[in-house]
C-alpha cells in the first residue's frame, strides 16, 4: 500500500491556556498544502517485526520513529501478529512546525487498518493517533479545519484550496516542546482574530486572510531565531500577500495572488535556502 501523507500550515495558532499537566489549550486554523511524504507499507507474514526505513539518514529508524510507536499501538491494539515493514520517502522537512512526523504516523494508522482489513471506526483512529501525538488526529483527517483542546478537537471548515503559497524551511530545526517552555501566556497581547479569519475564508478573502493570520509562537521562536523574521521581510519585499511562521517553527510560509510572484520569489529564496517549495493549499 502507498499513502501520501501531506504537510499542514496554521492560518492561525492561538494558545488560550494551559492544563495541568503542562499541556496547553489551543485554538488554531489548520490548513492542508500540496506538499506529502511517501508512505510504502507492507504485510510481513513470516515475522512479528516492525521494520522502518526511510531515504533520509537523519530519521530515527528505530522505536523512537513516530511510524514505528504508530505501527506498535495498532498491533496490540487490534492483536496483529505479522509484522509490517514500513518506508517512509521525505519530502516535508524535519523539525519543520508542518507535522511531517505526525502526518507519517497518521497515514501508517490509515494504511494498516486497510492493510490488515481492521474496519475500525473514524472514532477508534482517532483515539488511536491522540496517544502519539496532538497533531496526528487532525492529519488523519486533513483540509480545512478549527481544531481546539489540544489539538484533538477538530471541526471541519469550508475547504480553503487552491491558494497559491511559498514555503521556507531555515537551516535549522526547533524543538516544540522548548518553545512552548518558552511562552509566557500572560505576555500574549494581541490574538488571532479567528471568526473573523474563518468568514473571510469562507468568502475566498485570501487578502485579507493573508494579511491577518497570526501565530503567537512566532515572537518566541523569532527572539531565539531572528533569521525567521528576515525571510518574512524578503518574502513581503517580493509581493507576497502575507506571511507568517508554521506551528513552533522555523518554517515560514507567504500566499501569493499570482504564480508569476510566487514564482519569483521561490527562485529568490532558493538561491540561500535549501528547502523551498511553491506548493498550494488542498
Amino acid at each position: 500500500m502507498i499513502l501520501k501523507a501531506y504537510a499542514k500550515i496554521n492560518i492561525a495558532l492561538d494558545v488560550i491556556g494551559k492544563r495541568e499537566d503542562g499541556y496547553h489549550l489551543l485554538k488554531m486554523i489548520m490548513q492542508t498544502i500540496d506538499l506529502y511524504d511517501v508512505i510504502h507499507i507492507n504485510k510481513e507474514l513470516s515475522n512479528n517485526d516492525i521494520i522502518i526505513t526511510c531515504d533520509n539518514q537523519f530519521i530515527p529508524t528505530d522505536s523512537r520513529n513516530l511510524c514505528y510507536k504508530a505501527a506498535k499501538l495498532f498491533k496490540e491494539k487490534y492483536n496483529i501478529s505479522s509484522g509490517v515493514k514500513i518506508d517512509i520517502i521525505k519530502n516535508i522537512p524535519m523539525s519543520a512546525g508542518m507535522a511531517g512526523g505526525s502526518t507519517d504516523a497518521a497515514a501508517v494508522i490509515k494504511g494498516m487498518n486497510d492493510i490488515f482489513e481492521i474496519n475500525a471506526t473514524e472514532e477508534e483512529l482517532l483515539a488511536l493517533g491522540l496517544q502519539i501525538g496532538a497533531d496526528v488526529p487532525y492529519c488523519m483527517k486533513g483540509g480545512t479545519a478549527l481544531c481546539e483542546g489540544i489539538g484533538e478537537q477538530i471541526k471541519p471548515l469550508k475547504p480553503f484550496k487552491n491558494y497559491i503559497l511559498v514555503v521556507v524551511k531555515p537551516p535549522f530545526g526547533v524543538s516544540t516542546k522548548e518553545v512552548y517552555g518558552l511562552l509566557d501566556i500572560k505576555r500574549i497581547y494581541k490574538h488571532p482574530r479567528i471568526n473573523n479569519l474563518i468568514h473571510e475564508m469562507n468568502s475566498g478573502n485570501i487578502k485579507f486572510v493573508a494579511e491577518n493570520m497570526k501565530n503567537v509562537l512566532e515572537n518566541v521562536t523569532i527572539r531565539k531565531h531572528p533569521l525567521i523574521k528576515g525571510i518574512k521581510d524578503s518574502m513581503i519585499n517580493l509581493g507576497c500577500l502575507g506571511t507568517l511562521m508554521s506551528g513552533s517553527g522555523p518554517t515560514v510560509f507567504a500566499f501569493f495572488e499570482d504564480m508569476v510572484k510566487a514564482q519569483n520569489c521561490y527562485e529568490k529564496m532558493k538561491e540561500r535556502y535549501r528547502d523551498v517549495y511553491i506548493t498550494r493549499t488542498i
